[in-house]
C-alpha cells in the first residue's frame, strides 16, 4: 500500500484539487491511503475564529462566514450541479462548529483549539472525497479520529499506538482509494485532538507505519528536500537522497519540509520517503532511506524565528551547577516552553526558547525569583549543518550575532 500525502498549498482551489487527480492518473488509484491538510491558509483562518471566541466575540460570525464563503466558492468551482450532497455535507460541519461555540463551557484555550481547528481537514477531505466520487473514482472517506487515539494534551498530543494500531487495521480497506484527514485524532472521551501545528506529515507516517505502507510519498510545491528555504536563501540545492538519520537531524533543527516526528515510525519498519513537487510529479525529487548520508553533500542551512534569548545568571555571582540547570529545566517544562539551544560557562546559562503558549511573562516572573534574568525576545536560530568557513557570511553580514556555538559539523547562531 502506498500512503499520499498532500498539504494545504496542494489543496488551496479547484485547481490545485483537479491536479491531485490528475497525479492519481498517472500514479493509479488502488491500494491509496491520502492524508490531506486544511485547504490553503483555512488552519489560520480557523485559528483566528478561535481567538475571536476569547478575545473579540463581535467579530467571530464574520471570521467563520469568511471560511465558509471560501469552501462554497470551491465547491461552485467543481461542483455544476448545486444539489449535490456535498453542499450539506459542509454546511453541517461549520452548523456543528456553531453549536459547539455557542453551548461549550470550557475556558481552556488548547481545548477549544482542538475542537475548532480540526474542522479545515474535515472539510477539505468531504469535498475532495465527494469529488473524486463525483468524477467516477470510488473513493472512501475515513474519519482519522475514529482511528488516531492520543491522550488529552491538546495541541500536541501524544499518540496511543497500540491502540491506534489495531483500530487502523480493523477499519482500512487496504485494497482500495481512501482519504482522511492529517494533524486530528481523538482522546478516549472522544473529543478532538491535534498532534502539534503541520502534524499532517506525522499522521501520514502513522498510516504508513500501522499499514506496513511500501512507501510514504509527501507532495509538496518545491522540488523536494532542498538544502535552504528558497524564501530565505537564494540558489538552494535539491538534497537527491539522505538517510534517515540525516533526514531525522534537519528535522529536529528545524527543517519545514518535514515534520520532526515523521521520520522515526517509518525508520523503524525501513519505508522510504519520498518528497515531490505537485508541480511536477514527474520530478526527481528526494529519497529518504536507509544508505546514502546525503547527495550532494552541501552545507544545509535551517532557520527558527520568532524564539527569546534567555540570558540567566545566579543573584550572588556564585556557580550555575547541575542543580540550577536542572531547577531551570524543571520551570522550562511545567510553563510548556520547547527548547532550540543551551549554553552555559561557570556563572550564566544561556537558552533559546520558542514560546508556544504565549507563556513567556509567567515564566519570566518566576526565574526573576531566583535568577538575574535578561531576555532578548523576536531572536532568530540559524542551524548550518555541514557547514564550512564561508557559509555563515551572508548571516552575519546581515545580522547582529548574540550567541555563537560550533561542533564539527553544525554550526548555531542566534542572531537579530
Amino acid at each position: 500500500m502506498r500512503i499520499y500525502k498532500f498539504g494545504g498549498a496542494s489543496v488551496k482551489d479547484s485547481v490545485a484539487i483537479e491536479n491531485i487527480i490528475s497525479i492519481l492518473n498517472k500514479k493509479g488509484f488502488e491500494k491509496t491511503l491520502l492524508v490531506v491538510s486544511a485547504m490553503d491558509k483555512t488552519t489560520n483562518a480557523f485559528e483566528l475564529v478561535v481567538k475571536n471566541y476569547f478575545e473579540n466575540k463581535s467579530e467571530l460570525q464574520y471570521s467563520i462566514n469568511e471560511i465558509f464563503k471560501f469552501h462554497n466558492q470551491i465547491l461552485l468551482n467543481l461542483f455544476s450541479n448545486e444539489n449535490h450532497e456535498i453542499y450539506k455535507e459542509v454546511k453541517s460541519i461549520f452548523d456543528n462548529l456553531k453549536g459547539f461555540l455557542n453551548r461549550n463551557k470550557s475556558p481552556e484555550y488548547s481545548f477549544v483549539y482542538d475542537q475548532v481547528v480540526p474542522n479545515g481537514e474535515l472539510l477539505s477531505t468531504k469535498i475532495i472525497n465527494a469529488y473524486l466520487n463525483y468524477k467516477g473514482i470510488k473513493s472512501n472517506w475515513i474519519d482519522s479520529r475514529d482511528l488516531i487515539k492520543t491522550d488529552s494534551n491538546y495541541r500536541d498530543a501524544d499518540l496511543n499506538w497500540d491502540l491506534t494500531q489495531k483500530n487502523i487495521l480493523n477499519k482500512v480497506d487496504k485494497k482500495v482509494l481512501n482519504i482522511t484527514q492529517g494533524f486530528i485524532g481523538s482522546n478516549q472521551n472522544n473529543f478532538n485532538t491535534t498532534l502539534g501545528r503541520e502534524g499532517s506529515d506525522y499522521s501520514a507516517a502513522i498510516y504508513a507505519y500501522c499499514l506496513n505502507a511500501d512507501s510514504l510519498t509527501i507532495w509538496k510545491d518545491v522540488s523536494g528536500v532542498l538544502n535552504a528555504d528558497p524564501r530565505v536563501f537564494k540558489n538552494p540545492v535539491l538534497l537527491e537522497f539522505i538517510s534517515y538519520t540525516e533526514a531525522i537531524e534537519l528535522a529536529f533543527y528545524g527543517a519545514s519540509v518535514i515534520h520532526p516526528k515523521t521520520l522515526q515510525p517509518l525508520q523503524k519498519k525501513e519505508i522510504p520517503l519520498y518528497v515531490k513537487s505537485f508541480l511536477n510529479p514527474d520530478g526527481v525529487g528526494t529519497s529518504i532511506s536507509r544508505g546514502i548520508k546525503i547527495k550532494p553533500k552541501v552545507p544545509c542551512f535551517i532557520v527558527k524565528r520568532n524564539l527569546n534569548l534567555l540570558k540567566l545568571s545566579s543573584l550572588d555571582f556564585s556557580f550555575i551547577v547541575e542543580e540550577n540547570i536542572s531547577e531551570i529545566f524543571q520551570i522550562l517544562h511545567e510553563n510548556k516552553m520547547k527548547v532550540d539551544l543551551i549554553q552555559n560557562s561557570a556563572i550564566s546559562f544561556s537558552v533559546c526558547i520558542y514560546d508556544k503558549f504565549n507563556r513567556l511573562k509567567e515564566l519570566l516572573s518566576i526565574l526573576k525569583a531566583t535568577f538575574k534574568v535578561q531576555c532578548i525576545e523576536n531572536v532568530k536560530l540559524f542551524t548550518i549543518r555541514h557547514f564550512n568557513e564561508t557559509s555563515s557570511n551572508e548571516i552575519l553580514k546581515n545580522n547582529e550575532l548574540l550567541l555563537e556555538q560550533r561542533t564539527d559539523e553544525i554550526l548555531h547562531l542566534v542572531v537579530r
